[in-house]
């Protein structure tokens, strides 16, 4: 499965993920600090949803309530819902 998420307070302006029998198999930031996002994204690969979400939910960048890494558990929860 492959879909986009428009996050929403932060840098990045998209986030493209695919999902593979359950797994992450890329993630793909448009805009945000790139390496910083690089990062994260990289991190991601191989790993399931589940494990990622709590990881990443609730991180934030500086004063803004959430982050990229915050957004892309969203991004991960939505794909997880569109699954079923």
């Amino acid at each position: 499965m492959t879909m986009t998420y428009l996050p929403k307070g932060v840098c990045s302006r998209k986030i493209d993920l695919e999902l593979e029998n359950g797994v992450v198999k890329s993630v793909r930031f448009t805009g945000g600090c790139s390496g910083n996002t690089q990062g994260v994204a990289a991190l991601c690969v191989g790993r399931k949803p589940e494990e990622l979400i709590p990881l990443l939910k609730g991180i934030r960048c500086g004063f803004k309530p959430t982050s990229c890494p915050d957004q892309l558990s969203k991004a991960l929860e939505q794909a997880l819902q569109e699954e079923k």
